[in-house]
């Protein structure tokens, strides 16, 4: 089914979601390495920067989603294996350099910080939805990293909520490519309208 881009990204009722852009986990700390490699490869952070340039140009909310876990790990439990290796290397402590988000993407006056201690996914147990819905929107921006799971889960769970789902395949990045490539493909795509920053930005243009 063709999607009119110009009335999904009506910036009235369009916000951009950047996952999980901190320092720890895709920066100069980053300890899980290959997807710190994979978005300096791809130079994902550039194009998330570009599209969030656009965005406030065109005052489209944005919102930085973060994890965050306390030195004792307390409020989050290690339940599988993704969340059992979150407690080894650089610590991501609640306001530390390394929980930072990169600097490139840093929040500006305005914008939304979401941070959440447990789980994999932004819209479980948080506000997101709650301060989207209050907001009057209704087509969420994916970005960021990665499309392995975070990505992923939070397109699931935003189409669940009843949004429309804009991922430029640009913005986001995951390990190793041609897991990413058959993502996009053969899941995303089903789910999402799959586009790039360029197009976006020629949308509010």
């Amino acid at each position: 089914m063709p999607i009119d881009l110009k009335s999904v990204l009506d910036p009235t009722h369009t916000a951009v979601l950047v996952m999980e852009c901190q320092e720890a986990i895709v920066g100069g700390a980053g300890r899980l390495s290959a997807l710190a490699e994979a978005v300096q490869q791809h130079g994902t952070i550039d194009r998330i920067a570009a599209l969030l340039n656009a965005a406030r140009a065109r005052q489209v909310p944005i919102f930085y989603l973060t994890v965050a876990r306390r030195a004792d790990s307390g409020g989050a439990t290690a339940n599988c294996l993704l969340l059992a290796l979150g407690r080894k290397g650089t610590p991501l402590l609640p306001g530390s350099p390394q929980q930072a988000i990169v600097a490139k993407l840093q929040p500006q006056a305005g914008d939304y910080i979401v941070n959440r201690f447990h789980g994999v996914t932004p819209f479980h147990g948080t506000e997101l939805d709650q301060l989207l819905r209050n907001l009057g929107i209704t087509t969420v921006i994916a970005t960021g990293v990665s499309v392995n799971i975070g990505v992923t889960g939070m397109t699931v769970e935003a189409v669940n909520a009843g949004y429309q789902v804009v991922l430029p395949r640009d913005a986001v990045a995951g390990t190793p490519q041609s897991h990413v490539d058959s993502m996009l493909e053969h899941t995303l795509r089903l789910l999402a309208t799959v586009t790039t920053v360029d197009e976006v930005v020629a949308t509010w243009n």
